[in-house]
């Protein structure tokens, strides 16, 4: 769709928003209460293993040596090892529980936040659209929802495993040598303070990758969309620099994370040699002065361990967390986005319509810019059709765009049957109204599922007969497959003019009582073309329709004729009236009257 007005406006990212998608943990209460209790026991099974060794150790250095009663020493180091065996056991059945846990919940959480966006992108007024690229949108459904999906699999258990390890470490540190145990703690705030300001350095660098990875993502949709006019216009080296720009642009941005974090991981080592370096010196002088025995030692240096490798561990936790915290950021822009069109509060279902269509005085301005459409006031009764004329840029989109509320109103009012658009819920509206768009959109699938779309519970008979009506029928029967044939990516095998008939087939299919026919005939031959308008002809023959196109001979016969000239209402009236009335209507017909001679006299021929 083409963009209007100023430079895209986006919801202002959610104040805590990695919290915020965190708390959608809150669905998945049993899978992550598993995975976070696994997490506890095999966190408890490895603190238990240092004090195993030092019981081994004191067996060897004082019990067996003391004694000298070597036998019962290899039992109690034997039972030792063994209990380290089952703990090791033991840790490996709960981490493994943890991980598989784990993986369920942020998977579960994944496919929630993936609905919701897609649910919300649904939901979305056009406008949204007009401000936003595709390649943007997809990011966040995919990479950007992997990226916090990354975060709470692994970086939210491993932040709460290093901190139930720092803590149950240091604990067990302070009851076995408190003064060893002062010596170290000076340590970790230091540590800290570097993970909150490489935190606080990297999350916006996170975002800006983000950015720069949708922006590759949109050139990479938007040249498979048009690869055909890329090749057309030998446009390929073009297309390759600026695709090898964004590349380039990410590839920096990606680089100047890693070296902000090539600081990170030797600074947090640092601080871990200089506490082992403080213990060694502190522990050896305690050991020659006869307050350490070896065990002791041991096991403090092993539970040194556990203090620093969190450490080391929330290193690599501050990288996701920026990440994840980016693009939670980026995940809530798009559900906190506000639609302009929604149901107002009180709305009702529209009843089944008769078809009269009233423009009161209807202004409309797309995202607060220059009027396209200025005090426009028509009424059309049911069953007639109206024929939508006017040069490029005059108004006619615009008008279809407002009775089913793809935009409202900038100021007047749309009424059905007497009642303001708006003032009825969405669904209803636009389930009584059959549109073909002039940029036909098919979906992957068969040519039934495209035909029945809006009616996926049609009958294969009532299939058929819209085919037929459509002038769809023929072609459709020539393929081997007939209606189960697969269309491919947006309709990739059929041709411009069957695409065409299988998407008036579509809207045809809902019965609706207000057609509009967005200049449906445009990508068809001139046979093909008189087959259309003779189905048409019948078809709209009782429903209200609204025609737009560019040729005069599809519209001479309409009940209504529109004249639009710079989104005002230039002339209205039937062909014959607006001939005599309307210079500018006379002037469109002068100009295309040979060329629409063919077409005119093709159905005039085949009129019984």
């Amino acid at each position: 769709m083409t963009r209007r007005g100023g430079p895209p406006s986006r919801a202002p990212a959610s104040p805590g928003a990695l919290g915020r998608a965190i708390r959608y943990l809150g669905g998945h209460k049993r899978s992550a209460a598993i995975a976070y209790g696994a997490l506890v026991v095999a966190t408890l099974a490895q603190l238990a293993v240092p004090i195993l060794v030092q019981n081994m150790i004191d067996v060897v250095t004082k019990a067996g040596v003391a004694s000298g009663d070597h036998a019962a020493a290899e039992s109690l180091i034997f039972n030792a090892a063994g209990l380290i065996m089952l703990f090791a056991v033991l840790r490996g059945v709960f981490s493994f529980l943890q991980a598989f846990f784990s993986e369920t919940t942020s998977q579960g959480l994944a496919f929630d936040l993936r609905n919701a966006i897609f649910t919300k992108i649904q939901r979305l007024s056009f406008s949204y659209y007009d401000q936003n690229q595709t390649g943007q949108l997809m990011i966040r459904a995919t990479d950007d929802v992997e990226r916090l999906r990354t975060f709470i699999a692994q970086g939210l258990l491993m932040t709460f495993q290093s901190f139930l390890l720092l803590i149950g470490a240091l604990t067990v540190l302070a009851f076995t040598n408190l003064r060893l145990t002062i010596v170290v703690l000076p340590l970790l705030p230091v540590a800290l303070g570097v993970f909150m300001l490489f935190g606080r350095l990297t999350q916006p660098l996170f975002k800006v990758v983000q950015q720069r990875l949708s922006a590759l993502n949109t050139i990479l949709q938007e040249n498979m969309a048009g690869l055909k006019v890329v090749k057309a216009f030998a446009r390929e080296p073009y297309e390759e620099r600026r695709f090898d720009e964004a590349a380039t642009a990410l590839m920096a941005q990606q680089l100047k994370v890693s070296r902000i974090f090539s600081f990170l991981f030797p600074i947090i080592f640092l601080v871990a040699q200089l506490g082992q370096a403080a213990i060694l010196y502190f522990g050896g002088r305690q050991i020659l002065a006869g307050t350490l025995d070896l065990g002791e030692y041991q096991k403090f240096s092993l539970y040194l361990i556990y203090v620093f490798m969190p450490l080391g561990q929330l290193g690599f936790v501050i990288s996701l967390m920026a990440q994840a915290s980016a693009s939670a950021g980026r995940i809530f822009e798009v559900l906190d986005a506000q639609s302009e069109i929604t149901d107002q509060p009180g709305a009702i279902a529209l009843p089944p319509i008769t078809g009269q269509v009233e423009f009161r005085d209807v202004t409309f301005r797309y995202l607060g810019g220059d009027p396209v459409l200025q005090g426009v006031s028509f009424v059309v009764e049911p069953g007639q059709t109206v024929a939508l004329l006017g040069a490029t840029g005059s108004g006619k989109t615009s008008i279809i765009n407002l009775l089913p509320r793809f935009y409202d109103v900038s100021q007047g009012a749309v009424l059905i049957d007497g009642r303001d658009v708006r003032q009825v819920t969405i669904d209803s509206l636009r389930s009584q109204i059959g549109l073909v768009l002039q940029e036909t959109n098919l979906f992957g699938g068969t040519i039934r599922d495209n035909i029945a779309f809006g009616r996926p519970e049609a009958t294969d008979e009532e299939v058929v007969a819209a085919a037929k009506a459509a002038a769809a029928h023929d072609f459709i029967e020539g393929f081997p497959e007939g209606y189960n044939t697969r269309v491919g990516e947006r309709g990739v095998t059929l041709s411009g003019g069957q695409k065409q008939r299988v998407a008036i087939a579509r809207a045809l299919l809902l019965g609706p009582r207000l057609l509009i026919l967005d200049d449906s005939t445009s990508s068809v031959d001139l046979q093909t073309e008189v087959k259309i308008q003779q189905a048409l002809d019948r078809l709209m023959d009782g429903r209200t329709s609204f025609v737009i196109a560019q040729r005069i001979s599809t519209v001479q016969s309409a009940d209504l004729i529109l004249v639009l000239d710079k989104g005002r209402v230039a002339a209205l009236g039937t062909h014959a009236e607006l001939l005599e009335s309307s210079p500018i209507y006379a002037e469109i017909y002068s100009s295309q009257l040979v060329d629409d001679a063919a077409p005119v006299a093709a159905r005039e021929e085949a009129r019984p």
